[in-house]
């Protein structure tokens, strides 16, 4: 459990506005999804966990041995509780085959998620904007999530607090889960960013700051890369991996794939949720920042006629239950849970609200967010795949052949394996789920992305064909015109040299000069077989005169007749 703001650090106040709401307990979670780029020297045969596994100490991330894979004694009711959440194939996804992950005989397959964690960064220390004090949030954890078959990581941090005020825990949410600035105000602050953010050790040295504020540092990396710049606290916890747009060297390379605002998930847990207006519930599902202590709903009101219908789940939105006065808002983006923090059930961390907050529901959203960003991977492998083809270089048709191929035959599996549109039959987890893959518009995306890479394999299925029937009439040409030779040649046996009882020398030449007679005669056909194909089809035109067809005769020696 996390102890209060004011033990961890006596000498910052969050201090809390008189009459405002308060957050007695705030979780928030972050995921980050990040494409992999090929290593180039670690060897097609390694995973990417393999290569991180094996820097050892050059590392701070160690692969988690978690609840199902390691002792038993840390299995718990909330685990078991989030393992029947699920339906089995979802199960086999999620937890892998028994302890096949800890077997040690090395088989990936029985286990598609490698999660790693590093446990040097106890704590951030935050500035929302200049001015304000410093708010510090535990690091509940800090993981990588990996998975077999799919050049897809994801970072996942969990920060917690105690005691904030709606206004700061609406500008956390905000403002911190940005992997870079969107701009910079007129004095030079970042854009919609913290005005600080520092990664605290363990012993409370700061381990790395952000450097948002740089402006000129981002501006000419995006001149001089046509990419981002990843802001240097974020960059900071990917280590050893790099961004691919860096200098710094790497054999671990991941690339941004999807908006620069990291997905996130909140638990609020108030002193009385009911004190809510639907201003603070608008600005929290939409993750809007806190408003001025006067603001109204940040949007126009007919913009957010049907909010409650699209982004709330209000099943629980009532002052009854194990847990009253519960909702849960969702945007796709984002997954934000509000409650009574008088409630039991709510704040039990084995079997309450908070357990699912941080055990089905992150699931589900991680697998919401895993799905779009697997679909925008394969996406833009399509992309660099034809950027790189160059139709009068064969080596280059080649390579393009096998990308496609290869990237047809790991959306099958990725279809077979981690595609499901059914994850729970529990009406929440299904409902939430089914909110998330709305918003995020999985279902349509998968489609366009099935489309492309169909219309891909069609192509090249085609080409195949076209190619193939080709040489066939290469091939009938060459047979055609090799027959009336072989045919006159070789009438009732005739030997039109009798050189049988000659000396072998004498043999050896006469072979010698037929074979290379019959090569020229064969390969300079083939050459000539396309005007000689359509010279065989003038001959089979009854509608062609004499003349026609002698002229279709000429063309086959005219230069330029193609």
């Amino acid at each position: 459990m996390l102890n209060p703001p004011a033990a961890n650090m006596p000498t910052e106040a969050n201090a809390l506005p008189t009459g405002a709401p308060t957050v007695q307990h705030f979780r928030q979670a972050l995921l980050w999804p990040l494409r992999l780029m090929p290593a180039p020297h670690a060897g097609h045969h390694h995973a990417p966990w393999h290569v991180l596994r094996e820097m050892g100490d050059a590392s701070p991330w160690r692969e988690e041995v978690d609840e199902y894979t390691g002792d038993s004694s840390r299995f718990h009711e909330r685990h078991y509780n989030e393992f029947v959440s699920f339906l089995p194939y979802v199960q086999r996804f999620l937890y892998g085959e028994g302890r096949s992950r800890g077997n040690g005989d090395g088989s990936d397959g029985d286990s598609p998620m490698r999660i790693f964690r590093r446990h040097d960064v106890a704590a951030v220390r935050l500035v929302s904007k200049p001015g304000d004090a410093p708010v510090t949030l535990d690091v509940i954890h800090c993981d990588l999530y990996f998975f077999f078959d799919v050049d897809v990581v994801m970072l996942n941090l969990e920060v917690g607090a105690s005691d904030l005020s709606l206004a700061q825990a609406q500008d956390i949410l905000y403002r911190f889960g940005r992997a870079y600035p969107s701009g910079w105000e007129a004095d030079g602050s970042a854009l919609h960013c913290m005005t600080s953010v520092e990664w605290l050790g363990v012993d409370g040295r700061v381990l790395a700051s952000s450097d948002a504020q740089q402006r000129e540092a981002f501006l000419s990396h995006v001149a001089q890369h046509r990419a981002p710049r990843i802001a240097a606290h974020w960059a900071y916890l990917m280590q050893p991996l790099v961004s691919d747009h860096s200098e710094d060297a790497g054999v671990l390379r991941y690339r941004q794939i999807e908006y620069y605002r990291m997905p996130v998930m909140a638990y609020l847990s108030l002193d009385d949720p009911r004190r809510l207006t639907r201003d603070d519930f608008v600005r929290l599902a939409l993750v809007t920042g806190a408003g001025a202590t006067d603001a109204h709903l940040p949007y126009a009101d007919h913009h957010l006629a049907d909010f409650e219908h699209k982004y709330c789940y209000d099943r629980f939105w009532v002052n009854a239950g194990a847990a009253p006065n519960t909702r849960y808002l969702c945007n796709g983006h984002a997954l934000i849970v509000v409650g009574d923090a008088r409630s039991e059930f709510f704040c039990c961390r084995d079997r309450g609200v908070l357990a699912q907050f941080r055990h089905q529901h992150f699931l589900l959203f991680l697998i919401a967010h895993f799905q779009k960003a697997s679909l925008l991977m394969f996406s833009d492998q399509l992309v660099e795949a034809l950027k790189r083809l160059d139709i009068r270089s064969t080596p280059s048709v080649k390579q393009f052949k096998r990308a496609i191929r290869a990237s047809f035959e790991r959306f099958l599996r990725f279809t077979h394996r981690y595609w499901f549109h059914e994850i729970s039959e529990q009406a929440q987890v299904r409902a939430l789920s089914h909110m998330c893959a709305t918003h995020l518009g999985l279902d349509p995306l998968y489609d366009e992305v099935k489309a492309r890479i169909a219309d891909m394999n069609t192509y090249l299925d085609a080409d195949s064909l076209r190619r193939q029937a080709a040489t066939v009439v290469r091939l009938t040409v060459v047979t055609l015109f090799g027959l009336i030779g072989t045919i006159t040649t070789g009438f009732l046996g005739m030997n039109l040299l009798a050189e049988a009882e000659a000396p072998l020398w004498r043999k050896a030449v006469w072979f010698g000069v037929v074979f290379v007679a019959t090569t020229w005669l064969t390969i300079y056909t083939m050459v000539k077989s396309q005007r000689l194909s359509d010279f065989i089809d003038a001959l089979s035109n009854d509608r062609l005169g004499f003349r026609g067809k002698l002229a279709a005769l000429a063309k086959v020696w005219r230069p330029g007749a193609d």
